[in-house]
C-alpha cells in the first residue's frame, strides 16, 4: 500500500462519496474506486458500508482512518520541516590564515544574518590543512591563497592580494629598491610549510637565485610582525595583514627588482559535494567581497 491509497481513502472519508472525492483531488472517479478496493482487498477489511448513494465507515473502517491520518500527518509534518533542514543544520568552513583574519569574520556574520538558525563551524589554518580537510570532509567548503593541489576538488577564483618585503625601520633596505643577490645571506622569517604564500615567496625568490634558510618559521602573521620590528630579520607579508604595522612604523617596507609576490584567492569544495543553500548564498557573498 502506499500514501497515495491512504490519501485517497481519507479524502472519501471527509467527503462521503468516491465522486466527491475524486473531484477534490483532481483524479478520475475509477481511480478512487480501484483505490479503496485495493485497500480492502489488501486488509481483507470492509472499510465503507454503501448505504444509498453515500459511504459510511465500518468499524474497520474508523480504525483505518485513525492510523492513515496519523501517517499522512506525520509526513505533512515532516515534508514542511525538511525544507529547514539545510538552513537550520551546520555549516563547517576551513579558510587561511590572511582571509579568515581579513575578509572571513565579515563573511560569516553575513551568512549568519541570512540564516540565523544555522551552526557555522570555523576552522582556520594554512591553505594545505584546508584542502585536506575537505577531501577527508571534515569541512564543506573552503577558502584558500594560491593553488589548488588536488584535482578533485572544485575551484572558484575570487580576488586576490599582495605580498610584500618587510625589514626593521633602521635596515638599509627600508624604502629602498634592492637587487635580488643582495638578499643572499640575510635572515628571513617564513610562515609555516604548507602556507601557500611561503610557497610562492620561495619558489619565486628561487627562480631569481636566491637561496634562504628560514630562521624563524611560524603560523602566526602577528609574531613575524613583532620579530621584524625587533631587528630579527625579514619577511614576505601580506599587505592587507600589516597596514597597521606600516602606519606606525615599526616595520618598514623595501622593493626587490623584477620581483613582485601577487596571489588569487579560491573558493574549493569537493567535486562530490551538494551544495546546500546556505552553501550557495555562501559563494555569493564571496563573490561580493572581493
Amino acid at each position: 500500500m502506499t500514501l497515495r491509497h491512504l490519501r485517497i481513502f481519507l479524502s472519501v472519508c471527509r467527503e462521503g462519496s468516491t465522486t466527491a472525492a475524486a473531484e477534490k483531488l483532481y483524479i478520475a472517479q475509477p481511480t478512487v474506486s480501484v483505490a479503496i478496493r485495493e485497500l480492502e482487498r489488501h486488509y481483507q477489511v470492509t472499510l465503507f458500508d454503501r448505504i444509498g448513494r453515500r459511504l459510511f465507515l465500518t468499524d474497520a473502517g474508523e480504525q483505518m482512518r485513525s492510523y492513515a491520518q496519523h501517517i499522512v500527518s506525520m509526513l505533512d509534518e515532516m515534508e514542511i520541516r525538511s525544507q529547514d533542514w539545510e538552513e537550520s543544520g551546520t555549516l563547517r568552513l576551513g579558510s587561511s590564515i590572511t582571509i579568515g583574519t581579513v575578509q572571513l569574520p565579515g563573511i560569516v556574520s553575513q551568512l549568519q544574518k541570512r540564516y540565523p538558525k544555522l551552526r557555522i563551524e570555523v576552522m582556520v589554518c594554512n591553505s594545505d590543512t584546508v584542502e585536506t580537510a575537505i577531501l577527508q570532509n571534515e569541512i564543506d567548503l573552503g577558502l584558500i591563497e594560491g593553488e589548488v593541489h588536488h584535482e578533485k576538488l572544485m575551484e572558484l577564483p575570487l580576488g586576490g592580494d599582495e605580498l610584500i618585503f618587510l625589514c626593521p625601520p633602521s635596515h638599509s633596505f627600508a624604502g629602498q629598491t634592492m637587487s635580488a643577490q643582495q638578499l643572499n645571506g640575510e635572515p628571513f622569517l617564513f610562515r609555516e610549510r604548507g602556507s601557500a604564500g611561503r610557497d610562492l615567496v620561495e619558489s619565486t625568490l628561487k627562480a631569481n637565485g636566491v637561496e634562504v634558510c628560514p630562521l624563524w618559521q611560524s603560523i602566526s602573521t602577528q609574531t613575524l610582525v613583532s620579530a621584524v620590528a625587533e631587528g630579527l630579520g625579514m619577511a614576505v607579508l601580506p599587505m592587507s595583514l600589516v597596514q597597521s604595522s606600516l602606519a606606525a612604523n615599526t616595520v618598514k617596507r623595501f622593493w626587490v627588482e623584477h620581483i613582485q609576490f601577487t596571489r588569487r584567492f579560491r573558493l574549493l569544495y569537493h567535486e562530490n559535494k551538494y551544495l546546500t543553500r546556505p552553501m550557495k548564498t555562501l559563494i555569493k557573498i564571496c563573490q561580493r567581497a572581493w
